[in-house]
């Protein structure tokens, strides 16, 4: 009885409802750019855009579920933090858009390491690779992301957000500023070459990060950053976005139609052979290219 009242308590609070209004939003979002991307595309649809569309969706809406969960959590955590004024930023006398600023840039920052180390990191990148193995980007491949991925993630946004003392509004600025970046980095959009190098001089335009999406290894372990292209000048990660308009999609071995479905994506990051982004002597294929 006692749990249920949690649970009930859960479900009523207000991060909880917010969160389904949050998803409505990225939802509608999503169809506005798939609309785009009929009108001004980067790449011709072709048979493995419909293939794709089914298992992206489904994971899309699982992550829906699961990221529900972690920012009602996650929120309501940093509001009963807030009335104990604990984290690095309650020791400064600094105003709201000042703890904001600060807040998005962090919560951007850890995104960032926590990106490299999901490439890095052979254990990390099983779940990475879900994202990383579609042939065919556009802007349904933006959450198509394993649940393990979407624990390592918030693991890392929580750790950062309670260490700063973010403000809950703080955070979901971040979260809303994040994903709808997300979404246009990923859409299959056409945009001109001067335009996009323009935008990636500040933030992480969409050629840019298709650079990362890029089957040759030297190119995937570059561009990380998801709101600024600041981190990869700054840590020499970065590739000129201009290079992102001639991309070859996905992974080497994980084509075939069978991992591509949705069961063989949620079982990927189990699966030891090289189709599971590693030789059978344990190397990855990054450190022999």
């Amino acid at each position: 009885m006692f749990a249920s009242s949690i649970f009930s308590g859960f479900v009523a609070s207000a991060p909880f409802q917010q969160g389904f209004g949050a998803i409505a939003y990225i939802l509608i979002a999503m169809i506005a750019l798939a609309l785009v991307e009929t009108l001004i595309p980067l790449h011709a649809r072709d048979r493995r855009s419909a293939r794709h569309l089914l298992p992206n969706l489904a994971l899309t809406f699982l992550t829906f579920a699961t990221n529900l969960i972690f920012n009602t959590t996650l929120v309501l955590t940093l509001v009963w933090l807030q009335g104990f004024g604990f984290g690095v930023l309650h020791t400064f006398a600094l105003a709201p858009w000042q703890m904001v600023a600060i807040t998005v840039l962090a919560l951007d920052l850890s995104f960032y390491l926590l990106h490299v180390a999901m490439h890095k990191n052979p254990a990390l990148w099983r779940y990475h690779q879900v994202h990383h193995c579609d042939v065919m980007l556009d802007v349904t491949t933006t959450i198509r992301q394993h649940p393990g991925e979407s624990v390592v993630r918030y693991l890392g946004l929580a750790a950062t957000a309670i260490a700063l003392g973010a403000s809950p509004a703080a955070f979901m600025v971040y979260r809303v500023w994040s994903t709808l970046q997300g979404l246009i980095e990923h859409a299959n959009i056409s945009l001109s070459r001067p335009l996009d190098a323009a935008l990636a001089l500040v933030i992480a335009s969409p050629n840019m990060h298709k650079v990362h999406h890029s089957r040759d290894p030297r190119l995937t372990d570059t561009n990380y950053g998801n709101i600024t292209s600041l981190w990869d000048r700054l840590f020499l990660t970065f590739t000129p976005a201009r290079t992102g308009t001639d991309i070859d999609y996905g992974l080497e071995g994980l084509d075939a139609r069978r991992d591509q479905s949705t069961w063989g994506l949620l079982v990927l990051p189990w699966r030891h052979d090289r189709r599971a982004g590693r030789t059978q002597t344990g190397e990855s294929p990054r450190a022999q290219h």
